[in-house]
This record gives C-alpha cells, sequence and structure tokens, in this order.
C-alpha cells in the first residue's frame, strides 16, 4: 500500500510541474523615460509613480503585446546617449523621430503629432512671433526645440535639464522665451495664465516615436503591432482628451 502512495505521490507531483513551469513570471523590459515633461510624463507627487500621456500609451501597447515593463527615469540627455551606446533598451519620453537619432537607435512607427511653440511672459508686447526674437532663449537640452532656439539669428540658446526650470526662469525674466513641444507649452501656460503666453503658431510638425537600441528588431516590430491595435481602439485619441487638454 505504501508503495502505491507513493507512485501515486510522485505522479502527482511530477505532473505539477509543468504547471509551475507555465506560471513562471514572463521578464520584465525596463523602459526608460525622463520623467519631467508634463502631462507627457512625470512623478506624481503623491504616489511617487510615474504617470502622463506617454505612460498610458506605453501601458496599453504592453497590454496589448503582452508585456511586462518596469519603468526607469532617465535625465534627457543620458537617456539618448543610452540608447544610441545599446545601455537600455526601450524609451518612451516624447522623442522625436528624426534622421540623426534613427542613425544610432531604431523607432516604432509614430503614435503622436506635435510641434514646437513659443512661449512668453504675458506682459511681452515686443514679440509677436519666433522671428521677432532677440536674446536669451530657453529650451530643454539635446531637445528639437533647443535645435530650433540655435537656428534664430539674434538669439542665444540657454540650455536646461528639465523644462520645469526654463519656464521658472522664464517667469522671473532669466530669459526673454521658451521654445517646447506645443502640449507641454501649452501645459505651462495652463497653469500660469497670468503669467505666461503662447506667441505664433506651433512652426514644427514632429512625429514622436517609441526607441529601441540596435539590434531590437523583434521587440520593435511586437511593439508596432501592438500600436496599431492601439490606435485602432481609438486609445490614443482617449489618452490625448485625458493628458492634452
Amino acid at each position: 500500500m505504501k508503495r502505491i502512495l507513493f507512485i501515486a505521490l510522485a505522479i502527482i507531483i511530477l505532473a505539477g510541474l509543468p504547471l509551475a513551469s507555465c506560471g513562471a513570471k514572463t521578464t520584465k523590459i525596463s523602459v526608460v523615460t525622463d520623467a519631467t515633461y508634463p502631462p507627457f510624463e512625470s512623478v506624481n507627487d503623491q504616489t511617487k509613480a510615474i504617470e502622463g500621456f506617454d505612460i498610458d500609451v506605453m501601458n496599453a501597447i504592453a497590454k496589448e503585446a503582452n508585456l511586462e515593463i518596469e519603468y526607469v527615469n532617465v535625465a534627457w540627455d543620458p537617456l539618448l546617449a543610452g540608447m544610441s551606446q545599446g545601455t537600455y533598451q526601450m524609451a518612451i519620453s516624447c522623442i522625436t523621430i528624426t534622421p540623426e537619432r534613427a542613425e544610432s537607435m531604431l523607432f516604432s512607427n509614430p503614435y503622436y503629432t506635435a510641434g514646437q511653440i513659443v512661449v512668453v511672459q504675458k506682459s511681452n508686447t515686443t514679440f509677436k512671433s519666433k522671428e521677432d526674437l532677440s536674446g536669451m532663449v530657453g529650451a530643454q537640452l539635446g531637445t528639437t526645440g533647443a535645435m530650433e532656439v540655435e537656428k534664430l539669428a539674434g538669439c542665444t540658446l540657454k540650455p536646461y535639464d528639465e523644462i520645469g526650470l526654463a519656464f521658472q526662469d522664464l517667469m522671473n525674466g532669466q530669459v526673454v522665451a521658451v521654445i517646447c513641444d506645443s502640449p507641454v507649452g501649452t501645459g505651462y501656460v495652463s497653469q500660469n495664465s497670468d503669467k505666461l503666453k503662447t506667441i505664433g503658431e506651433m512652426f514644427t510638425t514632429e512625429s514622436y516615436g517609441i526607441a529601441f537600441s540596435k539590434g531590437n528588431e523583434d521587440l520593435q516590430k511586437k511593439i508596432n503591432t501592438a500600436l496599431a491595435a492601439v490606435i485602432k481602439a481609438g486609445k490614443i485619441d482617449e489618452f490625448a482628451a485625458k493628458w492634452l487638454r
């Protein structure tokens, strides 16, 4: 009887092994982001979690692709350098797809289109558009906004590690304007409507993509398939209505 019980117990244990294996956790994929760029990505003061438009987009894509992800908060300049050098596998952080960046990293299909806009003090009556600008203009280091400032005759770029610091200096009169992505600029104006305003229209058209380090073509393909499903389901518009108001 003991022998029969032992054999039965062994069968039960062996039968359970595949189930244990099937229940193993999926390896997490780290997604880097510069969480200082609201409303796209920022750290919630109460929960300390990273949140925003990009985060909702990435979470929806991960769910569709059956991926488990974790976010890593990295400053903008090291983020771009890390993606180029293969330090990081994937990033979402309002990264404009440019030919120069595409030489050193891979991109998903675009998930959002924005552009650059100029923000000045509300009391400023001298500047009507970017062509009128002269003096010290703030922008985040390494961004397309900084690139646009450098194209303007009579303007000197004052680079910042965080865009919020640029707007703080603008309100304090340390720079004459800030150039940044339109949803970010209008967001700061909305929060400081007594101090800030935009001038002119959005003057560039830029597409954001999820970035991958070279060699991650399979992951790129998987993300693109999931992104297409997320777009088709209307999720991008839903997240835009939530965050980009």
